[in-house]
């Protein structure tokens, strides 16, 4: 038997976990910051790595004791090294190493992407923890969406922990693009699941928004959305006799925090939504039918958006995986499941190991 605990701080979540042999799924436990942030519209870096350090030590005791799990059990302990916040980064990892070193367990940097993928491999019955019997790994090679709030990137996966890069965003991530449209709504923070809920109630076809499809072949660009969102905001709001200033106001100025009444806000939401849906869906699906992928996966906290969910099954010649809806989002259990599958084809770290605020997949 393997045991791995996971250990991840990349962004505003401090979560551990224990994965046993891949396959079952001992502990996750996180601790959220998002109301601590939410009055921010984002997260604040110093804030989230001085909330790691007190949330870190509580955080790993609990997955252990929910495991049932003694140090002597544990094979190995995994921690992201990047990419994200320095300062966050630094709490994880060095927690890890520490325990590493007191407890002689090798230690396992894992790439934050490469865990998103490795969500896929999670166990699909929360209830239990164990891995749904008739679970199939993935088929390779396979062609994986990583949509987070911080990269969009499409990678050929031709077998484990070999990956090629076919296309990235150029500008924003969708995600990053979904928070700020969001604060520009007035909407709340984090903006997916605001704009998804808005988007309910909104017609995605009011407004014609720009997909940037030309930037590239599996390339993706959201910053013309997100103009465009805010131009169309500036015009409705000069035609219900509000002042709106001919400069060119970012985002930020132009937020109606709230102030949104008259506005219809309901289908600028699901217009938005589409357009970015649409986008990722239409490259993906060259990618696929480029490359001859035999199945996709979506990983990263956008990966739990129901639309691209329903646009991916509905529009892709071939099966896709989407984690369980408590995956997507930065957790310690696909850190653990990455570390498995480096730790059986043998890579280690050693205790020089430093973040990599950076740090790219490919």
């Amino acid at each position: 038997m393997i045991t791995i605990l996971g250990i991840e701080t990349s962004c505003d979540e401090t979560a551990a976990a224990v994965v046993e042999d891949g396959r079952t799924l001992r502990s996750n436990v996180v601790a959220s910051q998002i109301e601590l942030h939410r009055r921010y519209g984002g997260v604040f870096p110093e804030m989230a790595s001085r909330q790691h350090v007190l949330a870190i030590t509580p955080v790993i005791r609990e997955a252990m004791e929910q495991a049932g799990k003694a140090w002597s059990d544990l094979d190995a302990i995994a921690v992201t090294e990047g990419p994200g916040l320095a300062g966050s980064l630094l709490v994880g990892l060095n927690a890890a190493k520490g325990l590493a070193l007191a407890h002689g367990i090798p230690l396992i940097g894992v790439n934050h992407l490469e865990s998103h993928i490795y969500a896929n491999w999670l166990p699909t019955d929360d209830a239990s923890g164990q891995a749904d019997a008739a679970f199939v790994p993935p088929p390779l090679p396979l062609v994986c969406l990583i949509v987070s709030g911080g990269h969009t990137d499409l990678i050929l996966m031709r077998e484990h922990h070999d990956y090629v890069l076919l296309g990235r965003t150029i500008d924003d991530a969708a995600g990053e693009a979904f928070d700020k449209v969001a604060r520009l709504l007035g909407l709340d923070y984090p903006g997916g699941p605001s704009i998804q809920r808005a988007a309910a109630e909104g017609d995605p076809t009011a407004y014609d928004l720009p997909r940037a499809l030309d930037v590239g072949p599996y390339d993706f660009s959201f910053s013309g959305l997100k103009t465009a969102v805010l131009r169309l905001v500036q015009e409705l709001r000069r035609a219900r006799g509000e002042e709106v200033a001919d400069r060119g106001e970012t985002l930020a100025e132009a937020s109606l925090e709230g102030a949104g009444d008259g506005l219809p806000i309901a289908d600028l939401a699901a217009s938005f939504q589409a357009a970015v849906v649409d986008a990722l869906v239409t490259k993906t699906v060259q990618a696929v039918e480029h490359h001859d992928a035999v199945q996709v996966l979506v990983a990263g906290g956008v990966a739990a958006n129901a639309l691209l969910r329903a646009e991916m099954r509905r529009r892709l010649p071939v099966p896709v995986r989407f984690p369980p809806i408590r995956f997507c989002t930065d957790n310690a259990a696909m850190v653990a499941m990455a570390g498995y599958h480096l730790y059986v084809a043998g890579k280690r770290s050693d205790l020089s190991l430093d973040v990599a605020p950076s740090l790219r997949l490919v």
